[in-house]
């Protein structure tokens, strides 16, 4: 690897198998193989002592050692009240989570044999603030930079747009994984992938399929020993059974049955299962695909968009042939699989290429058109940076500067020119969530009116006047909501039909004397990683708060700084 020793890799933190990918000088992707050779580990944690173990001895391990084991930590992420204690020590899922992140990142530093500073982390499209933010936080304590959070089916379209030919096309990126599950409407334009709108359950994937098949397998073995035992009460029975739930699941996808061995105090018992028993087992989890799918699709009707060219299957579980044959049925196009264990990595690493070609290009634009007297390159670029305008500074080239930036850079690195043009590729992305205030309309009833609109392009800014209730009011108290409804307006009466939730509050404090309807100034800015800063402002004396998200959700403070220190101190193997 000869060419830019800081690059960023792409993490996919999966529900139960993750990896680790890079763009190589040519700008092909290049996932990476753990120690074991394989390109995914599974995402399980064994706390053995004080030894931390990842992966397939640690999925292994879990039969005589259930208790010290932790799988599927992805879907606690963001959740206030998960504790995992063991050896006297209690671990908050980010930190669970930046173990499965040392170790893939480890092995890829082993590897390619080069330091890994930076990284770029996948996320469910459906994930919220508080998920988001964890995720962000458990990549910090495994002690790397984390240059961005990107959504999982996004990267997997990266992936396809930039590999596949150059030309357009709509795309529908149907994402089944482990334990999420996201469906994904995405425009793909020569230099350009856009999300048009996306849906899903971070709580649907192939792990709710072994659950149907476990479920099964006890009553089997219930039926043909007689007892009334629930032989799940037993934590090793039911790990016996998770290992041989998903065993014959993967048996199952190329053979028509499968036998599967269960044991049970001193009892054991052989249970046939057929692909067709399978699939009337878990129907109704696929229904739920596509019933996503098709609110997905009035969606994006709404934006104009009444057809698609293609559906891609992202994902290990879409390799059940259900899958693809209720796709076909439900929508009349065959689906494509897409490099299901790998796009998502590959992806997040082309976007982490993109990262660092931008601010180089724009180093080198800026040194071309720079007129004299102006503040030096590298301050130019790095107040973009910081403001996330790289990009404008690269579209806003004219075409030849931009050509020759290109040229200059991939002789400066060493790189494939075709490579660098690569990176130019314009990513946009949409809000998964919308995000409002709680307020008091003209009837004096209480309503969440949202200022960013689910599936709105991010990154997202929006300016609203609010009006104070009373004369001589003292404050306001500003409720942020975060919420799965498109719409602008909910009463509150509603909210409970709908997955909604406080993600902060702030009060502004106002002048005295004021007159009712008094103007307030209400600002939302949502950035490309989904994080939310809100400011809010009376206009006539210009008094101002600006609100930070207390994310008591997620690990900070005292708790992530001895978080970090003590993943430092532990060797993950």
């Amino acid at each position: 690897m000869s060419g830019d020793k800081n690059r960023i890799y792409g993490v996919d933190l999966g529900t139960t198998y993750s990896s680790a990918a890079y763009v190589d000088d040519y700008g092909k992707t290049v996932v990476v193989p753990n120690l074991e050779g394989k390109l995914i580990t599974p995402s399980v944690v064994f706390f053995d002592g004080d030894d931390i173990v990842v992966g397939e001895v640690a999925k292994e391990s879990a039969k005589l050692y259930p208790d010290e084991v932790v799988s599927f930590i992805k879907r606690s992420m963001g959740e206030e009240d998960f504790f995992y204690e063991t050896n006297g020590k209690t671990y908050r899922a980010e930190e669970i989570s930046s173990f499965i992140i040392r170790k893939v990142v480890q092995d890829a530093e082993q590897h390619v044999g080069e330091e890994i500073k930076d990284i770029v982390i996948t996320c469910p499209a459906y994930f919220g603030i508080n998920e988001r933010e964890a995720t962000q936080k458990a990549g910090e304590i495994a002690g790397y930079n984390v240059r961005q959070i990107i959504n999982e089916p996004t990267a997997a379209a990266i992936a396809y747009g930039i590999t596949e030919k150059e030309e357009s096309k709509v795309v529908l990126v149907y994402d089944l994984g482990g334990g999420t599950f996201d469906i994904t409407m995405i425009e793909i334009r020569k230099n350009a992938v856009e999300v048009i709108c996306t849906g899903g359950d971070h709580n649907l994937g192939g792990k709710d399929w072994d659950d149907r098949l476990i479920v099964h397998l006890a009553e089997e073995f219930q039926s043909q020993t007689g007892t009334t035992d629930d032989i799940l009460d037993d934590p090793d029975t039911c790990q016996d059974l998770l290992i041989a739930a998903e065993k014959a699941k993967m048996v199952l996808t190329n053979r028509e049955k499968v036998p599967v061995a269960i044991s049970h105090k001193g009892e054991k018992v052989k249970v046939e299962v057929t692909r067709k028993k399978f699939e009337e087992l878990t129907l109704s989890l696929l229904e739920r695909t596509i019933e996503f799918t098709h609110d997905m699709l009035i969606e994006a009707q709404r934006k104009g968009y009444t057809s698609y060219d293609e559906i891609i299957l992202v994902g290990g579980s879409t390799r059940m042939p259900m899958v693809t044959k209720r796709i076909q049925e439900a929508f009349a196009l065959k689906p494509n699989m897409f490099d299901p264990d790998g796009a998502v990595a590959c992806g997040a690493a082309l976007f982490g290429w993109k990262l660092t070609m931008n601010r180089d290009l724009a180093r080198l634009i800026t040194d071309e058109t720079a007129k004299p007297g102006e503040q030096s390159t590298d301050l130019i670029v790095k107040d973009a940076e910081e403001k996330d305008e790289l990009e404008s500074i690269i579209v806003s080239a004219d075409k030849k500067v931009l050509n020759d930036a290109a040229r200059k850079l991939a002789e400066e690195k060493g790189l494939d020119l075709h490579a660098v043009q690569r990176s130019l590729t314009k990513v946009t992305d949409v809000a998964s969530k919308s995000f409002g205030i709680i307020v008091k309309n003209y009837g004096k009833e209480e309503e969440i009116f949202n200022l960013i609109l689910r599936n709105s392009p991010v990154p997202a800014k929006v300016k609203r006047l609010f009006y104070t209730a009373a004369n001589d009011q003292k404050e306001v108290l500003i409720n942020i909501m975060e919420t799965e409804t498109g719409e602008q307006s909910i009463p509150m009466t509603e909210v409970f039909d709908i997955a909604s939730a406080s993600i902060g509050t702030a009060v502004l404090t106002l002048p005295p004397g004021l007159e009712k309807d008094s103007p307030v100034d209400i600002n939302f800015s949502l950035n490309k990683e989904g994080r939310l800063i809100i400011t809010a402002e009376e206009t006539e004396s210009h008094q101002k708060v600006e609100v930070v998200i207390d994310n008591r959700a997620v690990i900070q403070g005292k708790d992530l700084a001895k978080s970090k220190s003590r993943c430092q101190d532990m060797v993950v193997h």
